[in-house]
């Protein structure tokens, strides 16, 4: 059984940034690939970043490419989305989730514990 719980979200200006965290419970974390979604208001949620069990293997969406950077410390128990350079259009609630079955970084049907979310909001 696992637990996600998020944080780090906040308000920031353009250009600004933000680190969130993910702190999930549970003695499997340090096998399983984690992933980071975001859900913008009257959008679907997608994804933005995943991360191998090692933290050897990074995926990104491409709207996010080379602005943030996904890590992970299994020490912890945890996950880190840091985002440099943030834009308008990332606000969003952000979402930490565990992937649980194979398949490609991006799907989220492949992810089954999720947090509850931490908002960003980015100003311009």
């Amino acid at each position: 059984q696992v637990q996600v719980v998020e944080s780090g979200g906040g308000l920031v200006q353009a250009g600004g940034s933000l680190r969130l965290s993910c702190a999930a419970s549970g003695r499997t974390f340090s096998t399983s690939v984690m992933g980071w979604f975001r859900q913008a208001p009257g959008k679907e949620r997608e994804f933005v970043a995943g991360i191998s069990s090692s933290g050897g293997s990074t995926v990104y969406a491409d709207s996010v490419k080379g602005r943030f950077t996904i890590s992970r410390d299994n020490a912890k128990n945890t996950v880190y989305l840091q985002m440099n350079n943030l834009k308008p259009e990332d606000t969003a609630v952000y979402y930490c989730a565990v992937k649980t079955l194979a398949g490609s970084y991006s799907l989220i049907t492949l992810y089954d514990y999720w947090g509850q979310g931490t908002q960003v909001t980015v100003s311009s």
